[in-house]
């Protein structure tokens, strides 16, 4: 669990707000005001991370930074469930803002109309304690690591294809890193892939639950893990991953 130094006491609506996940032992008050505190960013907010962004605000977390470009598109409406179909033609993350507000308007968002770059991605993992990285292309995956290590924040890397998603959380100087477990882009990745909704909402709840894992200390995250989902045959296994001492971003890291 990171350090966060005098987080703020809950208001009497608040706590009828969260009220039954206060009840999880190792959560409680503390717990919500450490998640009031917290300032995440994501990146970006389609059929995975839009599912992150929305269980996080359901939740509590006091600050979102979004961070995601272009306008909402008819294929979009299959998974991308913060999207609505009068929005088409409009800008995907002033939609997601929009509907994350309705659902709960104590939490302060930030809505980035800009995927990650190099010319952003310093500033924007500079603004979080936590960075979830849902970001389609490797391009954006390898920036976020990059600063996210760099920068010693907490990142959980979360993916999907198909029927199948997979998710680890990265600590920098503890676990490996995403350069450490895909040095490179996989040569045949496509940027159009087959997606359902559901599976995108399978491997954003996950990723959720690692956040809440992070900030609260209620669990242990999947630290040195990565856990692999096949959705065909139900099937759930977690694998041992290792810090490479030669991985360019993370191997020098005491």
């Amino acid at each position: 669990m990171f350090s966060m130094s005098n987080p703020s006491r809950l208001t009497e609506e608040e706590r009828q707000r969260y009220e039954w996940q206060l009840w999880i032992p190792g959560w409680g008050e503390e717990g919500q005001r450490r998640l009031k505190a917290a300032t995440v960013l994501i990146s970006r907010i389609g059929g995975v991370g839009g599912q992150v962004a929305y269980q996080l605000a359901a939740a509590g977390v006091g600050r979102l930074v979004l961070a995601h470009g272009g306008v909402v598109r008819l294929p979009d409406l299959n998974r991308q469930l913060l999207m609505t179909h009068d929005w088409l033609g409009k800008p995907r993350v002033e939609c997601a803002a929009r509907r994350l507000r309705e659902l709960n308007p104590q939490v302060e968002i930030i809505a980035v109309p800009e995927n990650v770059r190099e010319h952003n991605a310093a500033a924007l993992v500079g603004q979080a304690d936590v960075v979830v990285d849902a970001a389609p292309l490797f391009e954006e995956r390898f920036l976020m690591n990059r600063e996210a290590v760099r920068q010693r924040k907490p990142m959980i890397e979360c993916a999907m294809y198909d029927m199948t998603a997979q998710i680890t959380t990265i600590l920098p100087g503890q676990t490996a890193c995403l350069a450490c477990l895909c040095p490179e882009k996989p040569p045949d990745w496509k940027r159009q892939f087959p997606v359902v909704g559901a599976v995108s909402g399978v491997a954003g709840c996950l990723a959720a639950v690692e956040v809440f894992k992070v900030i609260t200390g209620v669990a242990e995250p999947l630290k040195n893990e990565l856990l692999l989902c096949d959705l065909r045959t139900m099937t759930f296994k977690k694998v041992r991953t290792r810090r490479s001492p030669q991985c360019p971003v993370c191997g020098t890291l005491a």
